[in-house]
């Protein structure tokens, strides 16, 4: 798979206790990404942080939160991250979305 040297990076902010059918938010999203032959994701579990309610979540020890920020990334070409955000829009109750444009400066697999 190649991603053009101009690629877009989609980042998904959520909680990690958003839940879609049944299942982790996060995990959904990254599977969605998966079935839409999108180039790879990454979720990256924060350890504080808050949203539009300005709740906010950490991870100290003697404040637990079973709800600490999670971000997924996603690079691709801007048609396929565009398609993918029309796909998992409704999915995403709560969260924000943000796309920005960037240099692509190597994507390899050793299985090539």
């Amino acid at each position: 798979m190649k991603i053009p040297e101009d690629g877009y990076l989609l980042r998904i902010f959520i909680g990690e206790s958003d839940i879609d059918g049944g299942r982790p938010l996060y995990e959904v999203i990254v599977q969605e990404a998966k079935t839409a032959g999108l180039a790879g994701a990454t979720v990256l579990r924060g350890s504080m942080g808050f949203g539009a309610n300005s709740r906010l979540h950490t991870a100290k020890i003697l404040r637990l939160s079973e709800d600490l920020p999670v971000v997924i990334e996603i690079v691709d070409s801007k048609e396929k991250i565009n398609q993918f955000i029309d796909r998992i829009d409704g999915r995403i109750t709560e969260g924000l979305i943000t796309l920005e444009k960037v240099r692509v400066i190597k994507y390899r697999s050793n299985q090539n």
